[in-house]
């Protein structure tokens, strides 16, 4: 390997006495090129973001540099100070954040957000700024860029928004570009157009790269060497091929062997019974526009019609804008649909009056993609559980009774019941959502992306434990995802949506094997690391 561009040395981060463990990192070495791609993977609190915002300058106030040295060609950053380290960030150093609607300004008009970064280093004159505006958006592969620099970050989708914040990183050519989970909220097409698009501006450009992820798929695609962190301690780092074939730490065994695989595991037999839940051309338009506004109309659903049987699981996969989440707000009467209908149970539920429906609601629930916000953080979380059946006439006493038991059920300790929401990992917090969701006994449980912001092997308790479940209880579940990997081995048969319509739909097994349609066959296609977890789970 040449000279690194990043080189870090026994860096330790210490965390306030509060915390769980001394150090947030421990002793870390590590280097990368120009034109070299490292990605450091671990699980949530492995290290892994504190390890980017150390080399950025940018820890918590109760986070402290205990000891190491960052350097970045060969200038000793932990030097620097605020005043210096803001000459660097940006000039020398790039970053993509995993989120960028929160990391755009949103009453800002996008040219002017990248002509920004510009005026911030006295760089270029107003006419050079925004024709590099422009040449950026269009090396980003964003379409018409003089449209671009005119709309605000809420009138793109989240790949558009991605797209510009990878240009905004690499307005001033930086040596080393930092990406911090950049793709975890993606469809996987987009994902593999931002993953392809990192990689050439890297080969184009000889950038160093340091990419974050708990994605080993995208390890798979995109790595040059791993570094693979547990608890704040480097365990393991190598060549991407060696540590992927041949791990040596047990712990990287672990993460490796709780990738979902592409291989959907061998098809169960459901019960053949009458649907829990079906729905008959089911159609929602969305329309903007006022006194002088042209109106548009959009097609979220058109002609969507499905059945789920009790102990079954259906899958609603696409891409991102293709009406997934909008069949399942529908499901519920979280939005209003236009047209079709929607029984559940034999009952038609789709015209019922708010008061009517209110009665039928306990036996349709929901697991949202973040438990965090969808919790009430005031309040307890026995409280938060027993809220629904108290709601629903039940004794507070036994709603609480019963909320405890179910935190016994999704692998918590009753005691869990008199702590608050922020007092749990993520992973707990969706075990809590579950339960929440199973307060009323429903016989329907419509997880929306409820593990797609978890790490790997988190993910893979949460499968298991939603299988459990559904084995135990022979509830019906909706499971609406962009990751095929874990549609392939929690589904039993698959619905594919591409612009508002269900354009395939089969058992898992045939689907994966088999695609009919041209989108189905592109969206397996781009699976990220697709051949390196091909095993069976």
């Amino acid at each position: 390997m040449s000279e690194p561009i990043l080189k870090v040395e026994r860096l330790s981060l210490s965390l306030p006495s509060v915390a769980d463990r001394a150090f947030a990192l421990k002793d870390a070495s590590f280097g990368i090129a120009a034109g070299e791609t490292l990605c450091v993977v671990g699980e949530s609190g492995s290290g892994k973001s504190m390890t980017a915002h150390a080399v950025m300058g940018l820890l918590p106030p109760a986070v402290k540099v205990a000891g190491g040295s960052i350097r970045l060609g060969g200038r000793e950053l932990l030097e620097l100070g605020d005043r210096g380290m803001r000459q660097v960030r940006g000039r020398h150093i790039g970053m993509i954040f995993q989120e960028p609607m929160t990391s755009l300004n949103p009453l800002m008009r996008i040219g002017d957000q990248i002509r920004e970064m510009f005026e911030a280093h006295g760089a270029l004159d107003a006419g050079a700024r925004q024709k590099r505006a422009l040449d950026l958006i269009e090396e980003v592969g964003l379409p018409d860029p003089a449209r671009i620099v005119r709309v605000y970050p809420h009138q793109l989708s989240g790949g558009q928004r991605q797209r510009v914040m990878i240009a905004m990183a690499l307005a001033l050519e930086p040596k080393l570009l930092i990406a911090d989970e950049p793709t975890t909220a993606l469809d996987v097409t987009t994902q593999a157009q931002i993953l392809k698009l990192v990689d050439r501006l890297r080969s184009d450009h000889g950038t160093a790269v340091l990419f974050i992820t708990h994605d080993f798929g995208v390890v798979a695609e995109i790595a040059d060497r791993i570094v693979v962190l547990q608890n704040g301690e480097i365990c393991e780092t190598g060549k991407t091929a060696d540590v992927l074939r041949a791990p040596q730490h047990d712990y990287t065994r672990k993460l490796i062997a709780a990738v979902p695989s592409i291989t959907p595991p061998q098809p169960r037999t459901v019960e053949q019974a009458a649907p829990a839940l079906k729905v008959d051309g089911l159609a929602k338009t969305y329309r903007s526009g006022g006194f002088f506004t042209k109106g548009r109309e959009v097609k979220a659903v058109d002609d969507v019609s499905f059945e789920i049987r009790p102990g079954e699981t259906l899958g609603l996969v696409g891409e991102s804008g293709s009406g997934k989440s909008t069949v399942g707000r529908c499901c519920l009467r979280l939005i209003e649909p236009d047209d079709g209908t929607i029984r559940l149970e034999a009952v038609e539920i789709q015209a019922m009056t708010q008061r009517t429906l209110r009665p039928h609601r306990a036996r349709i629930q929901m697991i949202f993609q973040d438990p965090y916000a969808s919790l009430n953080p005031r309040r307890s979380v026995g409280r938060i559980i027993a809220e629904g059946p108290i709601a629903q006439g039940v004794d507070k006493k036994a709603a609480m009774a019963r909320a405890r038991e179910l935190l016994d059920l999704v692998g918590l300790t009753p005691g869990a019941a008199d702590r608050y929401p922020h007092e749990f990992s993520g992973g707990q917090r969706q075990r809590i959502g579950i339960a929440r969701a199973l307060a009323l006994d429903p016989k329907v449980l419509i997880a929306d992306e409820a593990v797609s912001a978890l790490d790997v092997s988190v993910q893979a308790q949460i499968l298991d434990l939603i299988r459990d479940i559904q084995n135990r209880l022979g509830v019906a579940i909706l499971f609406i995802t962009h990751d095929l990997r874990v549609a392939a081995q929690i589904c039993d048969r698959i619905a594919v949506m591409q612009r508002g319509r269900i354009v395939e739909l089969g058992s898992t097994t045939e689907l994966f094997a088999n695609p009919s349609h041209d989108y189905t066959r592109k969206l397996l296609a781009a699976v990220p690391g697709r051949d390196a977890f091909a095993h069976a789970n």
